[in-house]
Order: C-alpha cells, then sequence, then structure tokens
C-alpha cells in the first residue's frame, strides 16, 4: 500500500485536533475530488513498519483527540489488510481516542457481506472506526457550509453507538 500524505495536526477531517492518513488508490474517481492525485495506487511513499510506528508517535500526545483516515480509498481491497492491522493497533494503544474513516462507497450497500468492496477485513476495520463519513463526493451536491463532508448526499455515521 501507498500513502499520499500524514498529516499531524489536522483540524478539518474530524472534531479537535487529529493525526490524518490520505491512502493511495482510488477507483470512484468522484468529478471535482480535492486530492484526485490519491486515485493512483502507486502516489506518494510506500507505507512500511516505519510508517506505522510514526502514526503511532504522532497519536501520544494528550491533545490529539484521533485518528482520520481518509484518501484515496481506505475501503479498496488492495489496502483493506494494511488498515486493519493499523486501525487494530490504534484502537489497542489509544482506546480513548476516536477513529474517524472517510469512504465514497456506501456503508450499508458497499460495505457489507456481498458489497462491491466487502473482504474478509472489512468487518475488522468497521469495528476500529467510530465515525464513518460515507458516500462518494457529488459536484451538483456540493456545500461549503457542511461540516466534515463536501456534499449533501454523505452521512455522517456514528459506528461506535451501533456497538454499545
Amino acid at each position: 500500500m501507498y500513502y499520499g500524505e500524514i498529516k499531524k495536526c489536522d483540524i478539518a477531517n474530524g472534531t479537535g485536533v487529529r493525526v490524518s492518513l490520505f491512502v493511495s488508490g482510488c477507483r470512484n474517481c468522484c468529478p471535482g475530488c480535492f486530492n484526485k492525485e490519491t486515485w493512483d495506487f502507486q502516489y506518494g511513499n510506500p507505507y512500511t513498519p516505519e510508517t506505522e510506528q510514526e502514526i503511532l508517535d504522532l497519536l501520544k500526545p494528550d491533545y490529539i483527540e484521533g485518528f482520520s483516515l481518509l484518501g484515496g480509498e481506505p475501503f479498496e481491497p488492495e489496502n483493506q489488510a494494511v488498515l486493519e492491522g493499523l486501525l487494530k493497533r490504534i484502537k489497542e494503544l489509544y482506546p480513548e481516542k476516536n477513529v474517524w474513516c472517510y469512504t465514497g462507497y456506501q456503508y450499508d450497500k458497499d460495505l457489507k457481506p456481498g458489497g462491491k468492496v466487502y473482504t474478509k477485513h472489512t468487518e475488522e476495520m468497521l469495528s476500529c472506526i467510530d465515525i464513518l463519513v460515507d458516500g462518494r463526493f457529488l459536484e451538483e451536491e456540493k456545500d461549503i457550509t457542511l461540516k466534515f463532508r463536501g456534499s449533501r448526499n454523505q452521512r455522517i455515521l456514528e459506528l461506535g453507538k451501533e456497538r454499545e
């Protein structure tokens, strides 16, 4: 897996101050995407054990509220095995921190058994995610007044509440 960027102090992609990972690879290719370069699965840098340790170290300070996972597309099948491992480590080391994930796929359609990108890693990934922002970015639904999403069709789903 490759990634485009690690943001060390992100305040745009979830609540509070966050560490964010922008993974590479996306087949949704939404017109008007703000991160078009990450559609390429080989964009950026290879994700290594050192990359993972850097993310885990960046999450240590108390002022970091959580972790955000974006893309590209985290739920592309090629990305899921690596991200499952990362999310599990984050939840083990920092159970008090929340995890947000942005996907162009639909939770109740594409991420369920038989769905477009469902793999043996999908459910474990979802079990580590507290807030999932789902749905393709649609330029005709773009609304800059929305918090934490780019278009009106996108949903903010509290997966953590489903587990309670």
